[in-house]
This record gives structure tokens, sequence and C-alpha cells, in this order.
């Protein structure tokens, strides 16, 4: 198998495991990761199914990278873009075929699962390295493109004003503000501050092992003129 082919494969499993974790988050309801967070809102206010309106989001985001830097822009976005919101309304809806009123034990259960396979499908999305997703693609742009600030302070900001859009959006649509935990909450801390040792931990022991080269060199090469 070519490096291309199992880069591109494993950015499918990376994105399909990634949204199957954002519909257990959804079913924990305990917060999402910021980006999520804002789709959270958004699709508490906008009458349309959760994937479509996830595509339609990220396609203006997708239009804002085009402009400015498509640098950032891989088959893995296109992936992300129209598979991600699919599957996360598909498992969510499953999901509350089987748990449709969870206990708080069921939910926290839900949340550390949730963490652990969002972390796992990212390593492999990651390390595939065939572009970002369109969210990622504008902290990059305004931080490397348009030189406005570091990468990881511009990240900062735009989570914030996802975290603020969905809480806003959330409540714009009659919602209670005992309910914005569900969407921003401890799982959005989690996500936003310590995932990062443990996508490096399945980077190191998973992802980067199965994409290395094989002991024989015969893809010696392949991997800097495919990527």
């Amino acid at each position: 198998m070519s490096i291309r082919v199992k880069r591109i494969l494993m950015t499918l499993f990376g994105v399909i495991i990634c949204a199957i974790s954002v519909g257990i988050f959804k079913i924990a309801a305990l917060g999402v990761d910021p980006f999520q967070s804002f789709m959270a809102g958004l699709d508490a206010l906008v009458p349309i199914k959760f994937g479509t309106l996830y595509v339609i989001a990220n396609a203006v985001l997708l239009l804002f990278a085009l402009v400015f830097d498509r640098h950032y822009i891989g088959i893995a976005t296109f992936i992300n873009l129209f598979l991600l919101g699919y599957i996360t309304q598909f498992t969510y809806e499953f999901l509350q075929t089987l748990l449709p009123d969870p206990s708080m034990a069921v939910r926290i259960l839900c949340l550390v699962i949730g963490v652990v396979i969002i972390c796992f499908g990212s390593a492999f999305y990651m390390t595939a390295d065939l572009g970002v997703s369109t969210y990622d693609a504008v902290a990059l742009i305004i931080s490397k493109t348009w030189k406005k600030g570091k990468f990881q302070y511009v990240r900062i900001v735009t989570d914030l004003v996802c975290v603020i859009l969905g809480a806003g959006l959330f409540l714009l649509s009659g919602g209670k503000v005992s309910s914005i935990p569900t969407i921003v909450g401890v799982g959005t801390i989690i996500t936003a501050f310590f995932m990062g040792p443990l996508i490096e931990f399945f980077n190191v022991r998973v992802a980067r092992p199965i994409l290395a080269e094989k002991k024989d060199g015969s893809a010696s090469g392949e991997t800097s003129s495919e990527k």
C-alpha cells in the first residue's frame, strides 16, 4: 500500500472516530469542544439537521481559507467537511435510542469515552497530514499568514469567540441559562486545555508507527513527495 493511500485511509478513520466522539459528547451533555459549542448553539437556533448545518458552516470557513490562504486546505479538509457532521448526527440519534435519559454516572462515562476516542481519532487525522479542518485554518491564517500573533494565543481567542457565540446563540434560541453547561461545560475545558498529551500519546504509540516506513526501506522517499 502506498504512503498516499495509507494517509487517506488514516484521515478517513480519524474523521469517523472524531465524529463518533462528538456524538458521544452530545449525549454526555457536559460540554463539547469550543467549535462544537458554537455549532451546538447554531443547531439550537437554526431549524436544519445538524449534518447539513455543519456542512454549511464549514463551507463558509472554507471560503475564507480559499480567499486568504489555500495552503492549509487539503483532501482531509473536505473529508472533515462532508463527513463529520452527518456521522455525528447519526451517532447522536442512535445513542439517544439506547440512552434516552442517561444518569449522571452514564453521562460522565460518556464524557470520558468521548475524550479518549476524540484524541485517538485526532492522532490519526493529524499524523496523516493531508490538510486541516476549516476551523483550524482560520487560526493558522490569522497567526501565520496575517502575522497577528502566535498561533496558541490566536487559537485561544478563536476558541473563546466560539464558546461565547455558542452560548449566545443557545440563549437566543430560547435555551435556559441553567442548560448552558450542556454545551459549554467541563467537557469544553478538558478539550480546550488537556487533550494535547493524550493525542501525543496516541501519536507516538499508534498513529506514527502505522505510517512509519517499512524496514526494507521500500517506502523511502514516498512520504515527502506524496504528502
